[in-house]
C-alpha cells in the first residue's frame, strides 16, 4: 500500500512539474512572438555594471539607454538592492518590460566568506559544502542577485594553474559529488524561491587541463579522455537541474569552447538534453579573433550562436552583428529564438515577470547582513577543511597553559589573506575577520606571553626581520610559524611556474628550526605548494588553505585541540614542479618503476621519486585509525551480482575523531589501459575513542564502466583489484574476478 501511495505521489508530482513547464513554455512563446529581432538579440547581451569587474573594466555611457531600448538581457557586477532596483526600473521602461538578470561571482560566500572551494573539497563533507552554497545564495539573493557564476567543476591536475583554488581538485568522482552538492545549495528549493539563485557550472569544458598550467591556454586531448575525466561533473550538474553553464576560455583540440558545436550542440543540448542556457566567459566570443579561429567579431558571433552559446558576456559581438548576420542569411532566426527562449524561461522560473523587484527587498538585505548562524556554519566547514600533514611525537595539539609562545611569519597578523581569491572586501572586514594572533591570544591562559615577529614578507627577498624572529623564538617555549601565499597569488590569471613556498619564507623556517625549539608550521595557500625542506625537517605541519571569515578561529581550534582535524587532500602535493601534472589515478606504462630506487630504463626521474610528497586523500588526525582485513562477499562474481565489501576500522586512541574511509578499484586488464586506482566511494565516519566500526561498501558493474576507443560507455569482464584505506597510497587490497555470466 505504501509503495502504491508513493507511486501515486510521484506521478502527481511529475504531472505537476510537466504542467508548470508547459505553462512557462506557453508564456515564453507568447513573449517571443511580440519581440523584434533587435529585442531578441538584446536578451543575449550581457554587460558589466562598472562598479566592480571580474575582467577588464569596460565603460560605456550608453548602457542605460540600451537597457531602456531592450538591448540588454543581463548585467553582472551589480549588487545591492539599491543598485539592482535602479537598473531594473530602467528595464521596466523598455517596450516589452522584460526584466534584467543580475549575475555575480559568488564563489565561496558573499557577506560570510567560506573556505575557498579547494579547501572545502578537503573536508569531503558534502552536506557542509551544500550548506555553504545555500548560505551564499541566501546572502547574495538578499542583495538582489539572481545568478552566481559557480560552481567551477573543472577537474584540475596541475597546481601551477591558479584556478585550482576554485574547484574540487584532481578526482572526477569526488569533483562530481561536490559539484552536485553546490548546485543543490545555490538553487535550494528551486528557482522562484527568493532565497535561491541560479547556479552556473563552469568552465565548459576541460579548462583545468590547460597546457603548462597556464591560464587561458589551449587544451589538447582525446575525446575519450574528455568524456571520461572532464565531462562527468558537468553531466551530473545537468542531471541535478543546473540552470546555466559557462563556456571555458580555451580551445579544445583546435576549436574554441565558445564556438565548439560538438560540446555545446551535440553533447550538452543534444545527448544531455540541457534545457538551461549557456553564457560565454568574459569576452571569450570576441577573443576567438586572437585564437586565430575567426577574423572579426562578426564571424565570432556567427560561429558562437550556431554552435550553441546563448549569451554574450561583454564581447559585444552579438549586439553588434547578429542582426546583420540574420539579414544576410548566415544565421537562422531559429538559432536566435532557441537562445532567447532559454533565457526567458529562466526569467519566468525566477518569477521576475510577475515581480521584477522580488529580489530587491531592503528588509531582507539588512536581516541577512550579519547572520550569526552563517558565521557558525563558516567556522564548522573551515575546521573540517584543515589538513594535518605531519605531527611527529604528538606535538599537536598545543597546551593552552603555555607560558610563552612565538608567533612568527608574514601571515600571523593578516586578516585579508584568510578570505582568499574571489572574495568580497567589506569595509568592516578588519573588525569582522580575526587574525591568527587574535585567535591564539583568545585560547591562551591569562598571563601567557606571545612573542611576535613578522620575520619576512610573503614574496620579498629581504632577511632584515630574521634576527627579530630568532629572538622571539629564543624567548619562547613553543614556536608557531604561519607562512604561505598572498590571497592574490592563487586564482584567475595567477598561474605560477614555480610553486615553491614564495620568497625567503622557507629560509626563515630553516633558521628558526636551528634553535631546536618545538615547532609547528602552518601553511596558508590556494593551491598545493612545494616545501620539501619543511616537510622533511619540521615535526608538525598544518595546511590551512584560505578558510574565510572564521579562518583564524578554525586554525586556533585545531592547533589547540578544540577540534580534531579530519581534512583529506583533494589534490596530490608534488615534491617538485617538474613532476606536474601529478595525480593518483594515472595510467601505468610498459616500464613502470617498481620502487623509488628503481630508475634504470623505467618510467622515472633520475633525480626525484615518482610519488608525490603527499598523496591524494591524505590527512592525519589526533586520533590514530587502524584498518583491518578486507572481507569480500565473493571473489568470483557474475554480471548481475553486487560485491559487498567490509573492513573493520578502529580508533586506536583516547580521543574521538573522524576518518574518511576511501574505496578504490583497478581494472587490471582492459581494451584500453585503465588507471592504477579510481576512487569509487568514500564514507566520512566519526569514531569514539577506542571504538571499532565495520565499514561497508557495495560495488555494481555500473561502477566499473568506462569509455572505450569508440566512446562506448560500458564495463568489461575480468580481474579487478579492490582497495580500501585512509588515502590513495595506503590501502588494503584484494583481487576479484567479475564475469559476464548471469
Amino acid at each position: 500500500m505504501k509503495k502504491l501511495l508513493l507511486s501515486l505521489a510521484t506521478c502527481s508530482l511529475l504531472v505537476s512539474v510537466l504542467a508548470q513547464t508547459n505553462r512557462i513554455d506557453r508564456k515564453v512563446d507568447s513573449v517571443l512572438r511580440l519581440m523584434t529581432l533587435e529585442e531578441k538579440i538584446g536578451q543575449l547581451n550581457q554587460y558589466n555594471g562598472d562598479w566592480e569587474a571580474t575582467g577588464p573594466i569596460t565603460k560605456a555611457g550608453d548602457k542605460q539607454e540600451q537597457i531602456i531600448a531592450g538591448k540588454v538581457g543581463s548585467m553582472l557586477n551589480v549588487t545591492g538592492v539599491e543598485h539592482t532596483r535602479v537598473l531594473q526600473e530602467l528595464a521596466m521602461r523598455s517596450r516589452l518590460r522584460i526584466p534584467l538578470l543580475f549575475g555575480q561571482d559568488v564563489i565561496h560566500g558573499y557577506r560570510t566568506i567560506f573556505p575557498i572551494p579547494l579547501a572545502e573539497a578537503a573536508s569531503w563533507d558534502l552536506e557542509a559544502i551544500e550548506r555553504s552554497a545555500r548560505i551564499a545564495a541566501i546572502e547574495a539573493s538578499a542583495q538582489g542577485i539572481h545568478w552566481t557564476f559557480a560552481p567551477m567543476v573543472d577537474v584540475a591536475r596541475d597546481p601551477r594553474w591558479g584556478r585550482v583554488m576554485e574547484g574540487a581538485g584532481e578526482d572526477t568522482y569526488l569533483g562530481t559529488l561536490i559539484a552536485v552538492a553546490q548546485v543543490k545549495g545555490f538553487q535550494g528549493k528551486g528557482l522562484g524561491d527568493t532565497s535561491s539563485i541560479m547556479a552556473c557550472a563552469k568552465h565548459f569544458a576541460a579548462y583545468g587541463a590547460a597546457v603548462g598550467g597556464r591560464d587561458y591556454n589551449s587544451v589538447d586531448m582525446s575525446l575519450r579522455q574528455l568524456h571520461e575525466t572532464y565531462l562527468p561533473p558537468f553531466k551530473a550538474t545537468v542531471d541535478a537541474g543546473v540552470a546555466t553553464l559557462m563556456n571555458s576560455f580555451n580551445d579544445i583540440n583546435g576549436i574554441p569552447a565558445s564556438a565548439n558545436k560538438y560540446i555545446l550542440r551535440d553533447v550538452l543540448k543534444g545527448q544531455w538534453n540541457f534545457k538551461g542556457f549557456v553564457v560565454s566567459d568574459w569576452g571569450s566570443i570576441g577573443e576567438m579573433i586572437k585564437h586565430g579561429y575567426v577574423a572579426n567579431n562578426k564571424e565570432a558571433a556567427e560561429r558562437s550562436i550556431i554552435a550553441g552559446t546563448d549569451m554574450d558576456m561583454e564581447s559585444r559581438s552579438y549586439i553588434g552583428h547578429l542582426a546583420n548576420l540574420v539579414k544576410q542569411g548566415r544565421v537562422k532566426v531559429a538559432a536566435i529564438d532557441d537562445a532567447v527562449k532559454r533565457i526567458l524561461r529562466k526569467k519566468f522560473e525566477l518569477g521576475l515577470f510577475d515581480d521584477p523587484y522580488r529580489y530587491s527587498n531592503k528588509a531582507r538585505e539588512e536581516r541577512e547582513w550579519n547572520n550569526e548562524e552563517h558565521l557558525n556554519a563558516s567556522l564548522d566547514i573551515a575546521r573540517k577543511s584543515i589538513v594535518l600533514l605531519k605531527n611527529e611525537h604528538g606535538l599537536l595539539p598545543l597546551k593552552k597553559e603555555l607560558g610563552a609562545i612565538a608567533l612568527i611569519g608574514p601571515l600571523v597578523k593578516s586578516y585579508k589573506d584568510h578570505l582568499g581569491f574571489w572574495s568580497y572586501d567589506w569595509k568592516d572586514d578588519s573588525l569582522r575577520v580575526p587574525t591568527l594572533y587574535d585567535a591564539v591570544r583568545s585560547k591562551l591562559k591569562a598571563g601567557a606571553v606571545i612573542n611576535y615577529a613578522q620575520g619576512c614578507s610573503i614574496t620579498g627577498m629581504s632577511r632584515e626581520g630574521f634576527a627579530e624572529a630568532m629572538e622571539a623564538a629564543r624567548k619562547s617555549e613553543m614556536v608557531v610559524m604561519y607562512v604561505g601565499e598572498r590571497r592574490d597569488q592563487s586564482g584567475e590569471a595567477k598561474s605560477r611556474s614555480d610553486i615553491q613556498l614564495p620568497g625567503v619564507q622557507e629560509e626563515l623556517i630553516k633558521q628558526i628550526a636551528e634553535l631546536g625549539k618545538p615547532m609547528v608550521v602552518l601553511i596558508g595557500a590556494g593551491r598545493p605548494l612545494v616545501f620539501n625542506w619543511t616537510s622533511q625537517h619540521i615535526p608538525a605541519i598544518v595546511y590551512t588553505w584560505w578558510l574565510g571569515t572564521k579562518g583564524a578561529n578554525a586554525i586556533a581550534d585545531v592547533i589547540f585541540g578544540d577540534f580534531n582535524p579530519c581534512g583529506k587532500l583533494p589534490m596530490s602535493f608534488p615534491r617538485n614542479a617538474g613532476q606536474v601534472p601529478i595525480y593518483y589515478n594515472h595510467y601505468n606504462t610498459g616500464r613502470p618503476a617498481s620502487s623509488d630506487s628503481d630508475r634504470n630504463y623505467v618510467s622515472a626521474y633520475i633525480d626525484l621519486n615518482n610519488d608525490p610528497q603527499y598523496p591524494f586523500g591524505y590527512g592525519l588526525s589526533y586520533s590514530k585509525f587502524e584498518y583491518g582485513e578486507l572481507k569480500l562477499s565473493s571473489r568470483n562474481l557474475k554480471a548481475n551480482e553486487t560485491l559487498s565489501i567490509e573492513i573493520p576500522v578502529t580508533n586506536k586512541s583516547d580521543r574521538n575523531g573522524t576518518e574518511v574511509i576511501q574505496l578504490y578499484i583497478r581494472d587490471l586488464v582492459g581494451s584500453v589501459v585503465r588507471p592504477v586506482k579510481e576512487l569509487k566511494a568514500f564514507k566520512r565516519i566519526s569514531f569514539n575513542a577506542g571504538e571499532t566500526k565495520t565499514i561497508s561498501f557495495r560495488l555494481r558493474t555500473d561502477d566499473l564502466k568506462f569509455y572505450n576507443n569508440e566512446l562506448k560507455y560500458d564495463w568489461e569482464p575480468g580481474e579487478f583489484q579492490v582497495m580500501v584505506g585512509g588515502n590513495s597510497a595506503e590501502v588494503r587490497k584484494e583481487n576479484i574476478i567479475w564475469g559476464r555470466g548471469k
